[in-house]
């Protein structure tokens, strides 16, 4: 029999999950996107959940020590936490909204197991909650959404969870199973979807999460059970209605963060059910996301007045959401550069080169939607991003896509998988808007990749590197992303990164000083020891202003 508590969620399958989860749904944001025909054919739903999901885990990288590592005050009661508030703040749209409730609900009940009981009963509980949770957020709820596969979920958890022996791995195991068999029914129980052929989209997205937590859990990558776009074949005849939601339905989308009392709540919802539908109210604590379609965008904001203060507010009219989208694009023209830029001095670098600034790093890396906003506000109809940064790269590549998808083809993006500052800046100091795009790229992309960089950082805790044990308050030296020396100085452990880094020749180092090296000293004393020791070679220093590296280097 599984001991109390063994096999607890720890802080370290969080952080594998939301990685794991988020990655997923940016692999299956276009296929779910593509089958949203319900409540409205505005093909977000994916998008939606994959920037809820990755606003969550951008909330549990900061508290647990910025880059997804366990920092030294990091612990599972601020993972859970932060995950939970950071799902409700980034939740987007009407899928979005539901899944932030389903997780905070998830969240709340693992938050509050007591040590006696057992885990695999606590993760069914918790797959209950997500569905009570759910559907007490939603003011009609209908069947065959995500709130069907979700039930199925969880009543196939509680079933598994009943054995004694059962461990939590059974019971998401059994869980994304059930989720992706009732994925696969919806279609029976919507005739929107039974029209257009393709199962729900929110469904298919919860049942993406079950399997990535299944994933985690076991190490098995499930192979979902999804017909293609426009060819499932419904064997049983439709006789459930569409619910709250028609085709002469509400206009526009209504969306706000609203801090309230929680007494305050049914009478919003009262108010906000008669002026349209699709409402969605989630959160607690005083903290509330409000999604409703209404015809009337100033009553339902009122109402959030009269509740308490509504803000971040986000209104869409359905009708012109794609002619404003047109609009907007048709008047692009010329070509941008949108490049990450993780320090003060960094920011102004890469500005002096013309380049559209996102503030990030280490710590604070950019989500989605700031990337996507950049790209979108930029107003050029050729866009080249530049992440600096390995963990920026995928969200970079989403928010591409993603600003490509609702532009129908009117702009162009292309990113540069640059892995650090200073091969984005090897990369915007060949970027040349006279050639043609494609060669632009090819140009910057080979600088980029052809830039060897390096830098040198401090321990925060014991560790072991590639070069071997660390202890706190080492001087680590990075190369390529890897930590390869370890030392007691940190301009000893600079020269040593710099000699390596000029070992395959080079006739340009690029140095960067950080915020721990405000002076430039350390900056000043590596450039004298490259002038001296490869004369050969130039040598330009810059102030950057970045935080956790004193160094960042770059060889040309």
């Amino acid at each position: 029999m599984e001991t109390p508590r063994s096999g607890a969620i720890t802080l370290e399958v969080v952080l594998r999950f939301v990685d794991i989860a988020t990655d997923a749904l940016a692999d299956a944001r276009e296929e779910i996107d593509a089958l949203n025909v319900y409540p409205v054919p505005d093909g977000d739903t994916g998008t939606n959940m994959y920037l809820t999901v990755s606003a969550a885990r951008d909330a549990v990288r900061e508290a647990t020590g910025g880059d997804g590592a366990v920092g030294p005050a990091a612990d599972l009661g601020t993972a859970l936490a932060a995950f939970s508030r950071g799902a409700l703040l980034g939740a987007r749209g009407n899928s979005g909204v539901i899944l932030s409730e389903m997780l905070g609900a998830i969240v709340r009940r693992i938050a509050h197991a007591d040590p006696g009981e057992r885990n695999a009963q606590v993760m069914a509980d918790a797959l209950r909650r997500a569905t009570d949770a759910s559907y007490a957020a939603v003011g009609t709820p209908v069947e065959g959404t995500m709130l069907t596969v979700t039930r199925a979920a969880s009543e196939a958890a509680a079933e598994v969870a009943k054995d004694s022996t059962a461990r939590a791995r059974d019971v998401f195991t059994a869980a994304a199973a059930a989720a992706r068999e009732a994925l696969a029914h919806t279609p029976e129980q919507l005739p929107a979807l039974r029209a257009a052929g393709v199962v729900d989209a929110g469904g298919r997205g919860v049942s993406v999460i079950l399997d990535a937590a299944e994933t985690v859990l076991t190490g098995r990558r499930p192979t979902p059970v999804t017909a293609p776009f426009g060819s499932h074949h419904i064997p049983v005849p439709v006789t459930a209605t569409e619910g709250d939601l028609t085709p002469g339905g509400p206009s526009y989308e209504v969306m706000y963060l609203l801090d309230a009392d929680d007494a305050a709540m049914p009478a919003l919802r009262t108010t906000l059910s008669a002026l349209g539908d699709s409402l969605v109210v989630v959160g607690g604590e005083g903290l509330w996301n409000v999604h409703v379609h209404v015809d009337d965008v100033g009553a339902a904001i009122e109402a959030g007045i009269a509740a308490g203060r509504p803000h971040r507010v986000r209104v869409t009219h359905f009708a012109e959401q794609i002619a404003a989208a047109r609009s907007r694009t048709a008047a692009r023209d010329g070509r941008a550069v949108v490049a990450v830029a993780a320090g003060p001095g960094l920011a102004s670098l890469f500005e002096e080169a013309g380049a559209v600034v996102v503030h990030g790093g280490p710590g604070r890396r950019p989500s989605t939607g700031q990337l996507l906003e950049a790209i979108t506000s930029c107003g050029a109809s050729e866009v080249i991003v530049l992440p600096n940064d390995h963990d920026s790269v995928r969200v970079a590549q989403i928010a591409a896509s993603t600003a490509e998808a609702d532009s129908d083809g009117a702009v162009r993006v292309a990113v540069i998988p640059t892995q650090a500052q200073v091969t984005g800046l090897a990369a915007v100091a060949v970027h040349e808007p006279g050639r043609s795009f494609d060669q632009d790229v090819l140009e910057m992309t080979a600088t980029a990749r052809h830039a060897r960089q390096g830098a040198v950082t401090v321990a925060a805790k014991q560790a072991m590197t590639m070069a071997g044990p660390c202890e706190p308050g080492d001087a680590l030296g990075v190369i390529a992303g890897d930590f390869a020396v370890v030392g007691d100085d940190l301009y000893a452990v600079a020269v040593e990164v710099l000699d390596r880094l000029l070992g395959g020749g080079g006739e340009l180092v690029t140095i960067v000083a950080g915020a721990e090296d405000a002076e430039g000293s350390l900056a000043t004393r590596c450039a004298g020891y490259v002038e001296e020791h490869h004369p050969a070679v130039d040598v330009v220093v810059y102030d950057g202003g970045q935080e956790r590296y004193p160094l960042l280097m770059a060889v040309e």
